[in-house]
């Protein structure tokens, strides 16, 4: 069970990643997400995660959410968890994640397009 933090005041994000799978453990990594713990969703829900789909190619990993109360807040509840390191443990001997070099995080890809209803 998670301790429900304050969420603050909503600062959107639209995130994404990029990964690319191990040898042999795609199938692995799309059964472990057929079977996501409820305790890893709770989280998600309390982080203000929106939207998170994963889309793959033979090789390599697409995802993306947007982050109802900016990521960092996302992180801060994620990471407060220790549910999360083992989901992590797990992940890490499936999927390879591009990280930022300066920052040593998940590598976030710039946003240059963006169309919803009623942009002119």
């Amino acid at each position: 069970m998670t301790t429900k933090t304050e969420a603050p005041a909503t600062n959107k994000q639209r995130i994404t990643f990029t990964a690319t799978f191990h040898p042999g453990k795609r199938a692995e990594y799309i059964k472990a997400h057929q079977e996501v713990w409820p305790g890893l969703r709770e989280l998600m829900d309390e982080g203000g995660l929106r939207n998170y789909t994963i889309w793959a190619t033979e090789d390599r990993i697409f995802g993306y959410y947007e982050a109802e109360y900016g990521l960092e807040h996302f992180r801060k509840v994620w990471h407060a968890s220790p549910l999360t390191a083992k989901w992590a443990a797990i992940m890490k001997d499936m999927i390879e994640i591009q990280l930022d070099p300066a920052t040593g995080k998940p590598a976030v890809l710039e946003q240059i397009f963006l169309h919803e209803p009623g942009m002119r």
